[in-house]
Formats: structure tokens, C-alpha cells, sequence
């Protein structure tokens, strides 16, 4: 049965409509910030549903870029993004809007369950997966069940680990951050704060509008930037490292649109990620999606017909 599907993102609002892996349709908004979002997303749903010739939908899957509490359907925290879905109960929005029920998951699960159950890891038990964009996402996945720990918080704040002691302050209160080091956000920061980045072609992109680690990528031929990719590749490379040393996967999925471009990207830091790992660890396969984009509608898809199937054990769930 066909479900809608939700991807808050940090620069737009993805929607579709999936039944299982099959994308029937899907639109996008902007993300303006405000609970005005909400209507435009109910709106678009209900024009998509038309447009679509779908009146059969069998439930709601939502996704958010931070902590979402799944037993009360609401966004626990996410820094500077969507303050108004912060403790609302996004599941009774849902049913109100589109009479049905929802789930809500954080993003960077959402993408995981996609894409272990559809995508480029599908039938894989143990993976973890860091999404490379705004900010980075990470979550893992370990002998089947998605990791969400008590408190909703396990395997997400991947991004979040330090990786440099003196690095830029996070806005997450911690210093070092992979996000504050090698995210779309901090490159805004390290180009508008380098006079050499500034004078460089990845500056004359900034000059003309907001850029993204697809600039950097198409820039990194310039000495500049070149370091800059560089630092940035091993920020994630350490990042990933931690990934693997704390939950041991066969396989990480490497996600975000930068990825378009895995064939850069992968073969250096899967090199990176193999190299710094502890020495009997195991080397896992590196893949990503071949649609990084529907990642987490694809997760959505699954999580609403059968939210149960990937459920970890959970103490809020047992109570």
C-alpha cells in the first residue's frame, strides 16, 4: 500500500509517495524554517496525492534532522533547525492532516533502513551509514536491529564526534566536531574566514551565492582547495574510523549528494577509514546509494507499513 513520505532536510522539505521501493511521486518545497512549513507540507502532499491518481494511502512516515523521541512522535533537539517541531507531536499532525498513522525517525536512520532494506545494503544485518551534507548524519544498524538506544540518542551524533582537540566550536556546545571541521555550514565558514579560499575559485562560487561540497569537490584542482578537500576527506575518514571501532559493521554506506561523485570521493576514504582502523578490525566494504537523494524516503516507506520490523530493543517500547 502506498504511504507518504516526509524528508525534512536542512535546505528543502522532500516528499513522496512510495509503495515499498517503487517511488510512485515526488515534489520538494523550501524550507523556510517556520511551522509554516507544516501547511506547505500538507498542501503539497495533497496535490502530489491528486496529481497522482492515490487515494489508497496506508500511513505517514516522517523524518527530521535530529534527536526525535519515537515513543511521543516529536523532535527532541536539533541545533538552529525546525525549533517549532521541538515537542510537538508530529504523528497527531499527521492524522489530522491525512488520516492515517505516522511514524517519526531521525533522518540518518531513515536512510539507513532504506537502504539496508531496498537500496545498495539490502539484506545486510550490521552497517552503519554517515550522510554528508548540511551537517553529517551517521546511525548503524547491528545484527538486524536499528540502534536507538534509551534515549533515543545512539549511533546519530556520529557527526559529532571530535576529531580535532583545537578545532572550530560546534553549535552543538562540543569543540572539534567532524560537522564543525568538514560540513556544508563549516565551508561557508573556513571560505568567508580565508583570504586565500576567498581569492580562489571555490571563493568566486561563494561570491555568487551559497555553496556546497559539491563546490568544493569541483574546485579542488585549485592548491587551495585542494588542501581544504583534503582536510575534509579525513575529518570523515576519522569519523567513520569511530563508527567502526564502536559498532563493527560489514559494510558503510556512504550517503548525501556529494556522493553523485563516490568515484572521488570513496576510493581515498575507504583507503583512510582501512589504514586507522585498529589492526584487527575488520575492513568493511564501502558503497553508496545509487540515488542519494530517496535514501530516506525509502527508509520512510518501510518504517511506515511495518514500523515493527525495525524496532531495537527499546526500554520506553517494553514499558
Amino acid at each position: 500500500m502506498p504511504v507518504l513520505c516526509i524528508d525534512f532536510g536542512g535546505t528543502e522539505v522532500k516528499l513522496g509517495i512510495l509503495d515499498g521501493p517503487r517511488i510512485l511521486a515526488t515534489t520538494e518545497r523550501p524550507n523556510s524554517g517556520s511551522d509554516a512549513d507544516l501547511d506547505h507540507v500538507r498542501q503539497a502532499l495533497d496535490e502530489l496525492t491528486e496529481s497522482a491518481g492515490r487515494s489508497d494511502i496506508a500511513g505517514v512516515g516522517i523524518a527530521l534532522p535530529g534527536v526525535v523521541d519515537r515513543a511521543n512522535g516529536s523532535l527532541i533537539a536539533a541545533h538552529d533547525k525546525y525549533g517549532y517541531a521541538q515537542g510537538r507531536d508530529l504523528r497527531e499532525w499527521a492524522a489530522q492532516s491525512f488520516g492515517v498513522p505516522a511514524v517519526v525517525e531521525n533522518d540518518a536512520r531513515a536512510a539507513l533502513v532504506g537502504e539496508t532494506t531496498y537500496g545498495v545494503a539490502a539484506g545486510t544485518h550490521d552497517a552503519v551509514l554517515i550522510t554528508l551534507g548540511t551537517g553529517i548524519g551517521t546511525a548503524a544498524l547491528i545484527d538486524g536491529q536499528v540502534l536507538r538506544g534509551v534515549h533515543d540518542h545512539a549511533a546519530i551524533l556520529g557527526g559529532h564526534v571530535t576529531v580535532a582537540l583545537d578545532g572550530p566550536s560546534c553549535n552543538c556546545g562540543n569543540v572539534g566536531c567532524a560537522e564543525a571541521v568538514a560540513s556544508t555550514w563549516a565551508l561557508q565558514r573556513d571560505v568567508a574566514s580565508d583570504p586565500v579560499l576567498a581569492a580562489s575559485p571555490l571563493g568566486e562560487r561563494a561570491a555568487r551565492g551559497a555553496i556546497g561540497l559539491r563546490d568544493l569537490l569541483e574546485t579542488r584542482d585549485a592548491p587551495a582547495v585542494g588542501a581544504l578537500f583534503d582536510r575534509y576527506l579525513r575529518a570523515w575518514g576519522a569519523a567513520i574510523v569511530t563508527l567502526c571501532h564502536a559498532y563493527d559493521p560489514d559494510i558503510v554506506i556512504v550517503s548525501g549528494g556529494v556522493m553523485r561523485s563516490a568515484d572521488v570521493i570513496l576510493p581515498p576514504l575507504a583507503d583512510y577509514v582501512h589504514a586507522h582502523l585498529w589492526s584487527s578490525s575488520h575492513r568493511p566494504a564501502f558503497v553508496t546509494p545509487s540515488a542519494p537523494e530517496y535514501s530516506v524516503l525509502l527508509g520512510l516507506s518501510a518504517l511506515a507499513v511495518n514500523p515493527g520490523d525495525h524496532a531495537a530493543t527499546h526500554r520506553k517500547d517494553a514499558q
